[in-house]
């Protein structure tokens, strides 16, 4: 069962907090090691110490982008939105970051969470901009082209999204919402077919399980 991967996983923390705790002993200006803290602490849910090394990590390394956008990922994922999107921007300010597109995605994603799909049209245009094979917003700009009634759109930034990525239970529904509303029946069943058949445990099979014949 779950038990056992999750004992080897305790004590992998359980060591890496140890190293990390130490390297930090030797230095406690040691962005990076705060930072994998601060994931660590996030995994093992508390929320106030990763925080806390968040914090440090972008204190002691205000320029980091990559503490910048690992800190801007947890605040989102605290419903802390607008903080988040301010870290996403400094990341991205850095032009010695190497990969702009991962926090802007970050920062659209978060913006549709926040409810604001239109700054989140703007980042992920601007992540595509920076690398045009970026699946992640790839997949994003298809589902907000699909959620405007954008559905040519939408199908074109799956279809990209394809080229570049395996198709998951997600990206397989909404290929099968976006065919059918474009009225393409066979479109929409050979997706359906493929969700049931490859995820057939997944949420999405049973949306579509619920959605009615096709």
């Amino acid at each position: 069962g779950h038990g056992g991967s999750w004992g080897i996983m305790k004590a992998n923390f359980e060591t890496a907090l140890n190293r990390l705790g130490k390297a930090l002993e030797y230095n406690p200006n040691n962005a990076a090691a705060h930072s994998t803290l601060g994931i660590l602490y996030s995994r093992l849910g508390q929320p106030d110490k990763a925080e806390k090394h968040y914090a440090e990590a972008v204190r002691t390394a205000p320029d980091d982008s990559g503490a910048l956008n690992n800190y801007g990922q947890f605040l989102c994922s605290q419903g802390r939105h607008a903080e988040a999107l301010a870290l996403f921007d400094r990341a991205v300010a850095n032009p010695l970051y190497r990969t702009p597109a991962v926090a802007q995605t970050n920062a659209g994603t978060c913006a549709l969470e926040a409810g604001d799909p239109a700054t989140a049209e703007t980042r992920l245009r601007a992540a595509l901009q920076s690398d045009p094979k970026f699946a992640p917003a790839l997949m994003q700009m298809a589902r907000v082209s699909f959620d405007k009634a954008e559905h040519l759109s939408a199908r074109a930034y799956l279809q990209r999204y394809l080229e570049v990525a395996k198709p998951t239970a997600a990206s397989l529904w909404l290929g099968v919402r976006i065919e059918r509303a474009l009225g393409n029946t066979d479109g929409a069943s050979s997706h359906a077919l493929a969700l049931r058949s490859r995820f057939p445990d997944s949420e999405e099979t049973r949306l579509l399980n619920e959605s009615g014949p096709q």
